[in-house]
């Protein structure tokens, strides 16, 4: 993911919660997943360099890199 799609990314979505190196975003506007290009519905940045993630959800997920940081994009199916 290049600067300018992370920029689109960063203000189009609603922060949820920042912690522990994970920083929580809500898609509200419907944006498109960077990888698969249906609408996502939340998405997780991992900016620290190990990170463990609870799901209590069944997932579908897509991942994508922003300068170092993994950009994880969850669909509910």
């Amino acid at each position: 993911m290049d600067d300018a799609e992370y920029e689109e990314f960063i203000s189009s979505v609603t922060p949820i919660e920042s912690a522990d190196g994970i920083d929580s975003y809500r898609n509200t506007v419907a944006m498109a997943c960077p990888a698969c290009g249906e609408p996502f519905d939340d998405a997780v940045v991992c900016t620290d360099e190990y990170n463990s993630l609870e799901l209590s959800l069944e997932l579908d997920l897509c991942v994508t890199t922003h300068e170092g940081d993994a950009v994880i994009f969850t669909h509910k199916p």
